[in-house]
């Protein structure tokens, strides 16, 4: 009964600090579709949306790194979400957009872009009907969950950007993946 009471208790703690971090007026997030899932950014880590097209692949990059684009004269890399959550990387279709986003990198900006399914809207969700991530237990990961936003009856995952799309996650990634490649 002991070992219970600290983790609900945490669970509390957790819950209570959502809420002391969770603005009083609604904020915009950009909805978009992964494996007919809805997720959402927060609108003011996106730069801009831009068609879907041929990217410069990278070598020896994690299955998530699906290459460099040219935006203006800068390389920026492209994620892909759906690889980056473990599942089978997104199929490219008429629809297929990237996301630039802009994340916070050790107190540096870093652009980043995100495949995407198809874009949807832009919403407003109140901080009332945002809910703090579920707790999976310790095994699963939801530090990429900053809360799940109630929007008409369905949930929307409210993405947090700068865990997400950590470069230097993804970097550890590329090492580990070395690592383990035959010789």
């Amino acid at each position: 009964m002991n070992a219970i009471a600290p983790a609900h208790t945490a669970q509390r703690a957790a819950a209570a600090a959502h809420v002391a971090a969770v603005p009083t007026e609604p904020a915009q997030y950009l909805t978009f579709m992964l494996a007919g899932e809805t997720f959402a950014i927060g609108i003011l880590a996106i730069k801009e949306i831009i068609e879907y097209s041929s990217l410069t692949e990278v070598p020896m990059m994690p299955a998530c790194v699906r290459g460099v684009i040219n935006l203006r004269g800068a390389v920026v890399p492209v994620m892909d979400l759906l690889a980056r959550f473990g599942r089978a990387p997104s199929a490219t279709t008429k629809r297929t957009c990237i996301v630039i986003v802009e994340l916070s990198a050790g107190g540096e900006r870093q652009v980043v872009g995100v495949v995407v399914d198809a874009v949807n809207e832009v919403l407003d969700i109140d901080p009332v009907d945002i809910e703090p991530p579920p707790a999976f237990g310790a095994r699963i990961r939801t530090d990429f969950i900053q809360g799940m936003g109630k929007v008409k009856g369905k949930f929307v995952i409210l993405l947090d950007v700068d865990h997400v799309l950590s470069l230097d996650e993804i970097s550890n990634l590329a090492d580990v993946a070395h690592a383990v490649a035959p010789q």
